[in-house]
């Protein structure tokens, strides 16, 4: 007996179709995107002559987060669920405490003379701290900014301040700069 001869396949349109298979999947398919931590970084400054780096004890909130997931606040141990409110406190100081910060009066467009808060929240982490912790804390931290700016846009404008126009906003922003100085994780509580 003779073998057959089986009939080769033509290889060369092949290609084109996975490429036009690859095409479909791309343009059809949704990918899901993290998402992050919404955070403008500020300007980079000389050290020499930055202001900023000279901060007063009483002008800076010290926001520590154990290895074991446990949040020290101004040296006092804290549950989260208290952060906003001692970070808005903090951030407003509406009492005028010798303790907390100092408030500069500075001229800010629609809003006149105002005075504007010198505290800054510096985060540290310990290297075991979850991730989930980490992220609770920062929603913490930027729920009491947001609730102090919808306050001040309520007093002075009479709405939320996802509602006022671009010119307020900055106003608002001006008022209320979100300052928050977050330090390289470190492995401060020993084990991991």
């Amino acid at each position: 007996m003779a073998k057959r001869k089986v009939p080769e396949i033509n290889s060369g349109s092949m290609a084109d179709i996975a490429f036009l298979l690859l095409i479909f999947w791309l343009m059809t398919t949704s990918m899901n995107v993290d998402s992050g931590i919404a955070r403008k970084l500020p300007p980079l400054v000389e050290q020499e002559n930055d202001p900023g780096m000279d901060a007063h004890e009483r002008n800076v909130l010290m926001v520590f987060v154990s290895g074991n997931n446990q949040l020290l606040v101004a040296g006092q141990r804290m549950d989260i669920s208290g952060l906003c409110e001692k970070t808005k406190i903090f951030i407003t100081n509406p009492t005028n405490d010798p303790n907390m910060p100092e408030k500069e009066i500075t001229e800010i467009p629609l809003l006149g003379n105002f005075p504007v808060s010198k505290g800054i929240i510096s985060l540290q982490n310990d290297r075991g701290t979850s991730f989930e912790t980490y992220l609770r804390v920062q929603n913490e931290l930027t729920r009491a900014y947001n609730e102090v700016k919808d306050d001040l846009a309520q007093q002075k404008f009479g709405r939320a301040y996802s509602d006022l126009n671009d010119e307020q906003r900055k106003a608002i922003n001006k008022a209320i700069p979100v300052k928050i100085s977050e330090a390289e994780p470190r492995n401060l509580t020993g084990g991991k």
